[in-house]
């Protein structure tokens, strides 16, 4: 189809919680905003899609065809903006108003929630921290190892879900952790050998690997998936679950 004939479709340009700081110079990110198209049928389908929700990439997708920035792929981004991203268009598609089914902290029961997706606040930027280096050095408290290690993006996290399926196909249990930081750590003690990474991170000890997960968590741009809210004349803060719900609420099915 012609260009010139092709439907034009309201968008957003909305902010990121990286200030577009992680990002280099020459990259169109690099202004901290990208530009959002509204949800139409079309991104409706991908989303009902069994071939693509059994592959694992349908978010991926639905980002892929709502992004007008050019040249950004959701597999660019660094995790906190993709949530970002999400949130945003979940917002431009169908409102701000998320019902869910979560669990109040106190009592353990089930409850739903409506929650205002509008009222998610970036997390504030470490002051400290140059982002515009790529990656980021730390000394861990017990080995005294000298850590580097980068902010993961969209791709790392595709190849992280593919492994760890991988794993759960094989029986072998959870290997979150260790595959994160297997992903996200560029180098120990100034060497990048990936055999001895990976022997690294299988062998850390638990309170090494929990400090470098709290730096990791700590410097990570974000968007806050949590609110404090009222249940029942008590103040709890739940944390917002991505559901199935998430991009298609029961009431547009």
């Amino acid at each position: 189809m012609d260009e010139s004939k092709q439907p034009k479709f309201p968008s957003e340009v909305i902010d990121l919680p990286s200030k577009g700081l992680v990002y280099s110079e020459d990259s169109p990110l690099r202004e901290g905003k990208l530009e959002l198209k509204y949800m139409t049928t079309r991104e409706e389908d991908i989303l009902t899609s069994q071939n693509l929700i059994k592959k694992g990439v349908v978010i991926n997708q639905l980002l892929k065809a709502l992004i007008l920035t050019k040249g950004v792929s959701p597999d660019d981004l660094v995790l906190g903006d993709k949530n970002a991203v999400m949130v945003a268009a979940r917002i431009l598609a169908y409102g701000p108003e998320y019902t869910v089914e979560v669990v109040h902290p106190s009592t353990n029961e089930k409850i739903t929630h409506t929650f205002d997706l509008s009222d998610c606040p970036f997390k504030e930027l470490t002051d400290d921290v140059d982002y515009s280096s790529g990656a980021f050095e730390i000394e861990l408290p017990i080995s005294k190892a000298k850590i580097q290690f980068r902010l993961l993006i969209g791709k790392d996290e595709l190849i992280i879900e593919k492994e760890l399926a991988g794993t759960k196909k094989l029986g072998q249990g959870s290997t979150e952790i260790t595959t994160r930081l297997k992903q996200a750590i560029v180098s120990v003690n100034g060497d990048d050998d990936r055999k001895l990474v990976n022997s690294f991170v299988h062998n850390m000890l638990s309170k090494d690997s929990l400090f470098l997960r709290e730096k990791m968590a700590e410097i990570s741009p974000d968007i806050e998936m949590k609110q404090e809210v009222e249940v029942e004349g008590e103040t709890v803060t739940l944390d917002i679950p991505m559901t199935v719900d998430f991009f298609w609420p029961k009431t547009t099915r």
